[in-house]
């Protein structure tokens, strides 16, 4: 349980400050100090104004996005460091450093020190991203680790609902400084993370990892709360001295045998942010202001799609290890189709292509029940899966280069739609949900033919489902044949199912 209960408050930081952001970028006080050449154009009366284009400035999604890069260059540093010096330093390390740009961000004078903030933030995340899911993966027994890593997304819907009440909040606050208080909230998760990790056991993979044989056998004992353990811990005790054999941990995820690993670790979180998720929850404030809702009305309709995404991920708790993740993995991506199709649909009959119509009430509660019912797909499908699947499929040998694999893949592709989304819209109108539409399309045909069911799978035996799977069993068979006479893989060391 100590990963469950260390979950709840370790990426919060990193989604409380996304969404607030979002929000943030749609408060005027905000805008009128960073950002004029926006507020002009929200202001332009000449009667050439495109609905799509209001908010389209490189500068305003660099501010939103530039956190995604310095995560992206981060997570390879905090490959490293998770690896030498454990899951636990690397968590303490990351909430200091998003501890002291949530302040930056709070107290910024001018756009330098803002993105100087941000990027400060990034690292945080970068961090934090690698070794959450890791360290959750580790200590979770086999039949619960779905439900207890998934903590890990429900952190982030808890994050995104906080951010769309304390934005709606700041935004009513007299005197323009709101978005102050906004930003420097951040800082709350970031010492819950902070001191959270100071308390946490270290994982048992982790102390063997780094020698501690026998604290790794007591700490097994304690977080499994039974003293006969000893075949548990053989698996990883072998799996660990297999690993050892790995000098070269970046090259080997090359190898063959971890070939479904590798493309995995890539596809999975590529996949998740072309599903168009960042669309919404980044830029819900602005895109509901953009599609005609006021400035709080826009605010109370991500306070809607928050509430959404907390409940649908609860839904995902509780089915990810009785139902499998192909199945919630298929269900969430027919269901984003046909939201997203239907949005595109509505914005296209309404604005047409020059963004000059409007919708009425009832056609703008139409789209946010769209809005939301994509929101719940995503919340109990690809947004947990997500991070759940790429940190439990690979040996110990190659976890640390697969989770950073996923990690920054993830955090690029989240930089470039977050910096390209607003001129994206601007351009491709309404049909950039039909754009998404067939991304969510194209990953849930892959999901179907090339994604095992991991249910109930022990971490360390992982690599059965691939020997067994119609697809990824040949490159099982040419590392054999590679390897034979030269010693097993250290994939296929591990003794018996745990």
């Amino acid at each position: 349980m100590a990963g469950g209960s260390y979950n709840v408050g370790h990426d919060a930081p990193r989604q409380y400050d996304g969404r607030v952001t979002g929000g943030v970028t749609s408060m005027e006080p905000f805008l009128k100090k960073f950002f004029p050449s926006v507020i002009h154009k929200m202001n332009n009366d000449s009667g050439e104004q495109n609905e799509y284009c209001k908010f389209d400035s490189q500068l305003l999604t660099l501010f939103t996005s530039s956190l995604y890069l310095a995560a992206l260059v981060a997570c390879f540093f905090a490959s490293v460091v998770t690896r030498t010096f454990g899951r636990k330093f690397s968590m303490f390390f990351g909430g200091i450093v998003f501890l002291i740009g949530a302040i930056l961000n709070a107290i910024a004078g001018n756009i330098v020190m803002l993105i100087l903030g941000r990027l400060l933030l990034g690292v945080g995340v970068g961090f934090a991203n690698q070794s959450v899911p890791v360290y959750l993966s580790e200590m979770a027994p086999a039949k619960i680790r779905g439900a207890l890593n998934i903590g890990f997304q429900m952190a982030i819907t808890i994050g995104i609902l906080t951010a769309n009440l304390v934005n709606y909040w700041t935004n009513s606050i007299k005197g323009g400084y709101g978005w102050r208080i906004s930003l420097g909230l951040a800082a709350v998760p970031a010492l819950l993370m902070t001191v959270g990790s100071v308390f946490l056991p270290e994982t048992p993979n982790s102390l063997l990892e780094r020698g501690h044989t026998e604290k790794a056998k007591q700490m097994l004992r304690k977080i499994r709360g039974i003293d006969h353990v000893d075949e548990e811990f053989q698996d990883l005790f072998d799996a660990s001295e297999a690993a050892k054999q790995v000098e070269h941990p970046w090259r080997n995820i090359t190898n063959p045998r971890y070939r479904p690993q590798l493309v995995i670790s890539f596809l999975i979180p590529f996949f998740q942010q072309f599903t168009g998720i960042n669309v919404i929850m980044f830029y819900a404030p602005v895109l509901f202001k953009t599609l005609g809702f006021g400035s709080d009305a826009s605010l109370m309709s991500a306070v809607i799609t928050g509430v959404v995404n907390v409940l649908a991920t609860l839904v995902s708790v509780f089915c990810v290890d009785k139902f499998g993740r192909r199945i919630l993995f298929l269900e969430g991506g027919v269901q984003m189709f046909i939201c997203q199709i239907g949005t595109g649909i509505v914005l296209g009959l309404k604005f047409g292509v020059g963004g000059e119509g409007s919708l009425s009430k009832g056609w703008a509660d139409f789209v946010l029940f769209l809005i939301c019912a994509y929101v719940a797909g995503f919340a109990w499908s690809w947004g947990p899966l997500g991070w759940l699947v790429p940190s439990e499929i690979s040996p110990l040998e190659v976890r640390s280069a697969g989770q950073a694999i996923n990690v920054s893949v993830n955090m690029l592709f989240t930089f470039m739609i977050g910096q390209a989304f607003l001129s994206m819209l601007c351009h491709l109108k309404f049909g950039l949900f039909f754009f998404f539409a067939g991304f969510v399309f194209i990953m849930s045909i892959f999901i179907f033919f090339f994604l095992p069911e991991t249910k109930g799978v022990a971490i360390e035996e992982m690599h059965v489902i691939w020997e067994e799977h119609w697809f990824w069993k040949k490159y099982m068979k040419m590392e054999d044949t590679h390897n034979s006479g030269h010693g097993s893989s250290g994939a296929s060391t591990s003794a018996k199912s745990v």
